[in-house]
């Protein structure tokens, strides 16, 4: 049986908490777990050195959006990270930029994926308006998804609500699902939040995004209530 994919979100900038987590997660047989750092590790002190010499493969969530060039460029300066095998980019940062992040990601590293950030789970309908957008999150999302298949990068990152119809309109795309919680846990600053079980079995999530579920208290005894969760 293909174990699921699940990315344990280092929303830290405390090394020693980031190797605790890692070293909690990293012999569990049961599923497939990869460490994610996002740009609150990658910008710390020790953050960058630590990824340098990272011994296994990791999940880089750096969400680049800026012109070409400069996003090009910044896919270039992450060539040392040897272990990196994901990266996000905005898919708000266009086409072009999309497509010239994807070449540059080839050249440094073919093992890496490079997926793109549609809406961020954070956001609802409301707060799309606030913005200036006249698409709800569906609509947008969907609207995304297209230039994201268009441009060739590996797949798109998006809430479980959105999931499945993206999945069934571009079955190639690798769908990851952030603004996951266990069943009771809080929802704390998302809007769109579904289950583990949810995002793979009901709407067809590739892989999920874990933080504060997995993170939070004691480790070893969240990733067993997720097991046994997605064991229902």
């Amino acid at each position: 049986m293909k174990k699921h994919k699940v990315f344990i979100a280092c929303d830290t900038s405390n090394l020693r908490l980031v190797k605790k987590i890692i070293n909690q997660t990293k012999k569990i047989k049961e599923l497939n777990l990869i460490p994610k750092f996002g740009l609150q590790f990658f910008y710390s002190k020790n953050g960058r050195n630590f990824l340098e010499k990272f011994k296994g493969e990791f999940f880089l969530d750096i969400k680049a959006a800026d012109i070409s060039t400069t996003a090009e460029s910044a896919i270039d300066s992450i060539k040392d990270l040897k272990g990196c095998r994901y990266i996000t980019i905005h898919a708000h940062g266009g086409l072009e930029m999309m497509k010239a992040v994807k070449k540059k990601a080839r050249e440094i590293n073919k093992k890496i994926k490079i997926l793109g950030i549609t809406v961020l789970t954070s956001l609802d309908n409301k707060a799309l308006k606030e913005i200036g957008h006249m698409r709800s999150v569906k609509q947008l999302v969907l609207r995304q998804a297209s230039l994201i298949k268009k441009s060739g990068i590996d797949g798109c990152v998006l809430s479980g609500q959105e999931a499945k119809i993206v999945k069934k309109k571009y079955k190639n795309l690798f769908v990851v699902t952030p603004g996951i919680r266990l069943p009771g846990d809080k929802k704390d600053d998302q809007s769109r939040v579904v289950t583990p079980r949810d995002a793979f079995v009901k709407f067809k999530a590739d892989a999920i995004v874990m933080g504060r579920s997995l993170t939070k208290n004691n480790i070893k005894k969240n990733i067993q209530k997720l097991i046994d969760h997605l064991n229902q």
